[in-house]
């Protein structure tokens, strides 16, 4: 069984999901709760794998889409017929093993006290972590007994494994790094643009809290960025996309777009010729892993696990800091460097290769298997 604790749907979704459907492509049952589950492509893909799709916020006598609605205005709506619908679905399939996955690191404790509270065997992976989300007082005793009674504890990043395990206040000795699928071809290469003007792509989620997306724009409304041939294309949805377009005219900065969502990711890559990513909070961004895979230099800040596959000048560039003038002066650099992109995107594709392998979602699938008595 799969729990996903996140509300929505983005990439820290698409390794339980690439794990469930091979798992049910090789004649496993499996059953995924989500709450929101109602992305028509994911859900229809997950059923027509054999999968059992299941939205952790309906009940028999209440609809998914209503609870839904509901909790989105007044969240214990949602939290009570949650904790329901999980603790019914373990009742009535009685798992071999159950994975929890989180969109941080905490956020799951809900649903982890009813794997506790059934008894079985259970692991938790973690896409996220930050030093502004930490866990409250009262759940600390709970959440830290939750950690050790799992099985494995799975981070996307040795920085959200080690920043979890400080905030816990406790070892976790079967914590390791598990990686994020990507949606580029593990061979392939996009070929190198026009060079007139330089584009550079932010793809993330549009949440600036996390993503960083103000800090952007606030650089470019400088003079010297805006006097530059550079144009810069934001990727992503979400419930931000009016504030952030709101705030690019009211700085009047005119050399970005904002695309939406694109699932085609190789077409991103093939018009554009660096990535940029200003986030504040995060685990492994599958941008950078994508982009370098394509060839394309990064300019990040320093969050989580961007430092452990960008080396910083080499086949990238991270800046001091999740800040206006640390994204500045990184940028400032890049630019001063920037007839150099090509090769260094080169050796941005040698070098993550190394350091991610080709199918992640195997190693979880062998995890989960391992810990229910299965084969890999």
């Amino acid at each position: 069984m799969i729990v996903s604790s996140n509300p929505t749907w983005g990439g820290s979704e698409e390794l339980w999901f690439a794990a469930a459907t091979r798992l049910a492509a090789s004649g496993h049952i499996v059953t995924a709760l989500k709450p929101n589950l109602d992305d028509p492509h994911r859900s229809a893909e997950l059923r027509r794998l054999g999968v059992n799709a299941l939205d952790s916020n309906g009940l028999l006598f209440l609809p998914a889409p209503l609870v839904n609605r509901a909790a989105a205005y007044a969240p214990l709506t949602g939290a009570v017929t949650r904790g329901a619908r999980v603790r019914r679905a373990l009742r009535a399939t009685k798992p071999d093993f159950a994975l929890l996955s989180q969109g941080g690191n905490f956020d799951g404790g809900l649903e982890l006290s009813k794997l506790q509270r059934h008894g079985g065997r259970y692991g938790i992976l973690c896409q996220q972590a930050g030093e502004f989300y930490w866990p409250v007082d009262r759940s600390l005793p709970h959440l830290r007994a939750g950690f050790r009674a799992a099985r494995f504890v799975a981070f996307v990043s040795e920085h959200n494994w080690r920043l979890s395990e400080e905030q816990l206040g406790i070892e976790l000795p079967q914590g390791l790094v598990v990686r994020n699928p990507f949606k580029v071809p593990w061979d392939g290469a996009s070929s190198w643009p026009a060079e007139e003007p330089l584009r550079l792509a932010c793809v993330a989620r549009l949440n600036p809290p996390e993503k960083g997306q103000d800090i952007l724009l606030r650089v470019l409304a400088r003079p010297k960025w805006r006097s530059r041939a550079l144009q810069v294309s934001f990727f992503g949805g979400g419930e931000y996309r009016r504030g952030l377009e709101a705030m690019a005219s009211y700085l009047q900065i005119e050399n970005d777009r904002f695309c939406g969502f694109s699932n085609d990711v190789p077409a991103i890559w093939k018009d554009h010729h660096a990535l940029v990513l200003p986030s504040r909070c995060e685990g492994l961004p599958l941008a950078i892993v994508e982009a370098m895979l394509s060839r394309r230099v990064a300019f990040v800040t320093p969050d989580a696990g961007a430092g452990e596959v960008i080396q910083d000048g080499i086949d990238g560039y991270l800046a001091s800091s999740p800040t206006e003038d640390g994204l500045d002066e990184v940028l400032e650099r890049a630019w001063s460097a920037r007839a150099n992109w090509r090769n260094m995107g080169t050796k941005a594709a040698e070098n993550i290769r190394k350091k991610v392998p080709p199918r992640p979602e195997e190693q979880l699938m062998s995890l989960i298997l391992a810990n229910c008595g299965g084969q890999p």
